[in-house]
């Protein structure tokens, strides 16, 4: 076994990885991760709203330019074997997705943003 010090938002953890030796069979690709949000709308008025806790995208119910209305489901994220429905704060305006249907996400990773 090895240790290693890894940090993960600010935060030192101390793990131990053991090293395979011989015969090992390379491990499965990793899964699609949801893209890398973009930049904000011009002007920087652009709000976002985040995953509140991991799981993952199991619907999308706007498109980018679609309006929307406070209370309206946005996006549907299943964590526990739970659907949990992500709802608009807000009336507004969609300015891009930063996930797809069948992402995985984490906690606080930007979903949408809008204005």
């Amino acid at each position: 076994m090895r240790k290693f010090l890894v940090n993960v938002n600010g935060t030192s953890y101390e793990v131990e990885v053991e090293e395979l030796k011989g015969d090992v069979k390379p491990a499965a690709p990793a899964p699609a991760t949801a893209p890398k949000p973009a930049a904000p709308a011009p002007g920087g008025a652009a709000e976002t709203i985040s995953a509140p806790m991991p799981g993952t995208i199991v619907g999308i119910n706007v498109k980018v330019g679609d309006s929307f209305k406070r209370g309206q489901v946005l996006i549907v994220l299943e964590a526990m074997k739970m659907e949990n429905e992500i709802l608009a704060p807000r009336d507004g305006r969609v300015v891009n997705i930063n996930t797809q249907k069948g992402s995985n996400v984490n906690s606080g990773d930007v979903l949408i943003a809008f204005e």
